[in-house]
């Protein structure tokens, strides 16, 4: 349930929650996700907006990168480590040479890699008191999302079965066997 993970969130520190809601069944991709943050960042007016490097449903890596383009903002992506400053917000992300830092000016949207923080977990108190902080909910068509997505999966099916390994006593058996299969 979308609630129950908006007041975990508020049970671990966040001071409010707004769910954009859609009806049951509805299929909303990356771009439709962008455009109900984007009407909710002109409504709240955040200079910091944080995502999840990408989604658990379809794995798109996504929607920050369409939300930074629809507000016209600095971006930075996959963060491991997030330092705010005056104005501005520095940003350490793994690229495939090491680290890379950026300094973005505010405001700006970050996605975050796993490596950003140690999750935090809710006490019963801080439970207790997140039934009572408040949650907003919107139907997600007064945030600009249309009923029907623009991306559509016309097919989904998994890679066809590998066959078994097979073991050759040395590299010459190896090769004639590559030879055999025309792989080589």
């Amino acid at each position: 349930h979308p609630q129950e993970t908006l007041r975990t969130a508020l049970a671990v520190g966040a001071d409010r929650a707004v769910l954009a809601e859609v009806a049951e069944g509805a299929i909303v991709g990356p771009r439709e996700v962008a455009t109900a943050l984007a009407a909710l960042v002109g409504r709240l007016q955040p200079q910091l907006v944080l995502l999840g490097k990408q989604a658990i449903d379809d794995d798109c890596n996504q929607t920050g990168q369409l939300l930074a383009a629809m507000l016209d903002w600095p971006q930075g992506t996959f963060a491991s480590r997030v330092q705010l400053e005056d104005g501005a917000v520095r940003v350490e992300r793994e690229v495939d040479g090491g680290l890379e830092t950026l300094r973005l000016r505010l405001p700006a949207v970050l996605t975050a890699d796993l490596r950003l923080n140690e999750p935090r977990y809710a006490t019963l108190p801080n439970i207790m008191k997140a039934k009572k902080k408040p949650l907003e909910v919107l139907p997600a068509a007064d945030l600009g999302v249309p009923g029907v997505p623009r991306l559509r999966v016309l097919q989904l099916r998994e890679p066809p079965a590998r066959a078994g390994g097979e073991k050759v006593e040395n590299v010459g058996a190896l090769v004639e066997k590559l030879r055999h299969s025309g792989r080589i």
